[in-house]
């Protein structure tokens, strides 16, 4: 299945998960599976949240990031991937002070 994130509008979601700012998300939604393409901007967040029905996997195509995850901190830059398993709490900060957050991310039901 071939999927053109071009072609996907562009959903804002304010305060998303209890964050600070917009989370912009191109999704990619079969009943199963969302696939997505992010955008925080400076000072963006997506807060802190469980995991129950299904794992959350980031990969980083641009910028910084700061990830909570359980009791631990992250920080990661482009080629670098976050994984909550099931069952897990995560966030996601854009750690930039001049760029933005642009990431790729694949949320499987399991």
């Amino acid at each position: 299945m071939f999927i053109d994130f071009n072609k996907i509008d562009d959903n804002v979601f304010a305060q998303f998960k209890g964050g600070v700012g917009d989370t912009r998300l191109k999704m990619n939604f079969d009943g199963l599976n969302k696939i997505m393409h992010g955008t925080l901007e400076v000072g963006a967040s997506i807060g802190l949240h469980t995991h129950e029905t299904n794992s959350e996997i980031i990969y980083i195509i641009s910028g910084e990031a700061k990830c909570i995850y359980d009791d631990t901190t992250e920080y990661l830059v482009a080629g670098q991937c976050h994984y909550c398993p099931k069952g897990h709490a995560h966030s996601l900060i854009n750690n930039s002070d001049t760029d933005d957050l642009v990431f790729f991310a694949v949320v499987p039901e399991q």
